[in-house]
């Protein structure tokens, strides 16, 4: 039997970030423990170590969220820690109504979680003081902004090497499929090779998703992030890339499924279809050249496709097949932004 999820993940989180959790658990435990005097300074370790987040945006908002949780949870716990004890139904009744509070609240799914989880830490682990529920409050707030700090001044994290690589990959295999339909036309094809063109094609439309998903990581690990304008107008480039190559995406698709559909093996004798072959490779050189620049490479060949295409009126056993491609490549002529 397989289980329907795995403890593993795709990939190991950054070992830096290892680091700065561990430094930011430590140094809540010891500078909590050294201002607040008492019990251990759990809640100012396990707030130091949520808080320290992949971006300092990320991080700002957990430790709101994990501060508001606690407040919330250590208030419950300890009124009703008052009103009846500490028994075992006081602190499963404290977690009941803690959820309850937070989904009338309508917390988000962190915050709900630790106002549950903070009452029943303050009733089993502790007293029902306020002088305790204070104490635990200022842990949590001390421990949230140690984890913050750590996170701000040990090499804030900064997204946009992924983003740029997404956005890399995608022109480098849209220029790979503009060439496999040039060939295609050009060459004599089974139907079970063009169903594999389609396929090609269309994952390029999870690879659109994924570099759009990975920009705004990099937008968000720039927030409140002191070296973000450095990075600014990077940003700013393979977004612009990435704008400029999704239409293109869509017209691709539409002219592989174009030939998908109406193919036959005598429209490679089209001199109409041997012209959009060619243009498809001058579009795919145009497309790898932008993909550099996102790279900030020198991109110093001139565009390829440097104006529409002309032709003849086709055959018109052909005619559909060929007027399609005409308006998809005209698009994506428009789209790589070179002057009619």
């Amino acid at each position: 039997m397989r289980l329907p999820t795995t403890i593993r993940a795709p990939r190991r989180a950054p070992l830096l970030q290892v680091v700065k959790s561990a430094v930011a658990t430590i140094a809540a435990w010891l500078i909590a423990g050294w201002l607040v005097q008492g019990p251990p300074p759990v809640f100012a370790a396990i707030a130091a170590l949520l808080v320290v987040q992949p971006s300092l945006n990320q991080s700002l908002t957990r430790a709101a969220e994990r501060s508001v949780g606690v407040i919330l949870g250590v208030l419950i716990a300890s009124a009703l820690g008052i009103a009846f004890g500490s028994s075992v139904w006081v602190v499963l009744g404290a977690a009941a109504v803690a959820i309850v509070a937070a989904w009338a609240l309508r917390m988000t799914p962190t915050t709900s979680n630790q106002v549950a989880i903070s009452a029943i830490l303050v009733l089993a682990l502790g007293t029902a003081t306020p002088g305790y529920a204070v104490d635990r409050i200022l842990e949590t707030l001390i421990g949230a902004a140690i984890g913050f700090v750590v996170n701000l001044a040990i090499v804030p994290p900064v997204a946009i090497g992924p983003a740029r690589t997404r956005v890399d990959a995608l022109g480098a295999e849209l220029a790979a499929a503009m060439e496999r339909l040039a060939d295609a036309l050009q060459e004599t094809r089974t139907r079970a090779q063009l169903e594999e063109l389609l396929l090609q094609a269309r994952l390029l439309r999870p690879m659109v998703a994924g570099a759009t998903d990975a920009l705004g990581d990099a937008d968000e690990s720039l927030t409140f992030n002191p070296l973000g304008r450095r990075h600014r107008d990077e940003l700013a480039r393979a977004r612009a890339t990435l704008d400029a190559l999704s239409p293109i995406v869509t017209q691709l698709i539409g002219m592989t499924r174009a030939v998908y559909d109406r193919y036959d093996p005598s429209v490679a004798s089209e001199p109409a279809v041997r012209a959009i072959a060619n243009q498809l490779r001058r579009a795919a050189h145009d497309t790898r050249v932008r993909a550099a620049d996102t790279a900030r490479e020198a991109a110093d060949e001139p565009p390829a496709l440097t104006r529409p295409l002309q032709v003849t009126a086709p055959s018109p056993a052909h005619w559909v097949l060929i007027g399609s491609l005409l308006v998809d490549l005209r698009r994506i002529h428009e789209s790589l932004g070179e002057p009619d």
